[in-house]
């Protein structure tokens, strides 16, 4: 059986002064901050390739923050982005609003609230698994199709459908506080395949160092 990884990346930060829940919303590119979390990651995975990694595919989210995102690593890997429509943002009923934890004291926007385990405000977190599984695995085939055993894939995608993605993967409840999830601006969460098989998960954040200047909001 073909050992292969698939690489979920997490877009860089937004342009978003106003501190919109952008979602799906067209338009969003990355701020000054985010195309230097870009060219991280672009570093990064173009020195994994020079140490002898088989990086051979790459593709992203349609959304703008996603495929500027991907494209220093395109660019260092001389590969061609593809377009992943199921690893878009999860969709959700705050999209457009802006400041949302102040907003949601208003009585009107408390039936959205109903069921947090679902979730009643949005697309329902099984579902959101799903669609990312199945682009996963598919690009995964395709890695080792066109690279062999040890062969990688790059997918850019959006902190709500990675991490759910992962509790999955860990085999824990897909409910969580949006404030705890563990998907950094730019950061990677890794699944190591052995054939069809998900043998580890694994999680890095070339970016870590500057967090710190970012607007990291919980998003979807």
């Amino acid at each position: 059986m073909a050992l292969a990884t698939v690489h979920l990346v997490r877009h860089g930060e937004v342009h978003n002064p106003d501190r919109v829940l952008y979602g799906r919303l067209p338009g969003y590119h990355l701020s000054e901050l985010g195309y230097e979390m870009a060219e991280r990651i672009g570093a990064h995975f173009g020195a994994r390739a020079a140490a002898g990694a088989s990086i051979v595919s790459l593709a992203a989210s349609p959304l703008l923050r996603a495929q500027e995102t991907a494209r220093p690593t395109a660019a260092a890997l001389g590969l061609e982005t593809g377009v992943e429509h199921r690893i878009v943002e999860a969709g959700n009923h705050f999209e457009g609003m802006s400041h949302v934890a102040a907003r949601l004291r208003e009585p009107k926007l408390w039936p959205l609230l109903v069921n947090p385990f679902k979730p009643s405000w949005g697309e329902p977190y099984s579902e959101q698994v799903e669609r990312v599984m199945e682009a996963v695995d598919e690009h995964r085939a395709r890695a080792v199709e066109l690279g062999g055993d040890g062969a990688e894939a790059i997918l850019v995608a959006h902190q709500l459908p990675i991490w759910v993605t992962r509790l999955a993967a860990e085999n824990r409840p897909l409910w969580h506080d949006p404030r705890r999830r563990e998907c950094s601006l730019a950061s990677i969460t890794s699944l190591d395949f052995d054939g069809e098989r998900l043998v580890a998960v694994r999680y890095s954040e070339p970016c870590a160092d500057l967090l710190a200047r970012a607007a990291n909001l919980p998003g979807a």
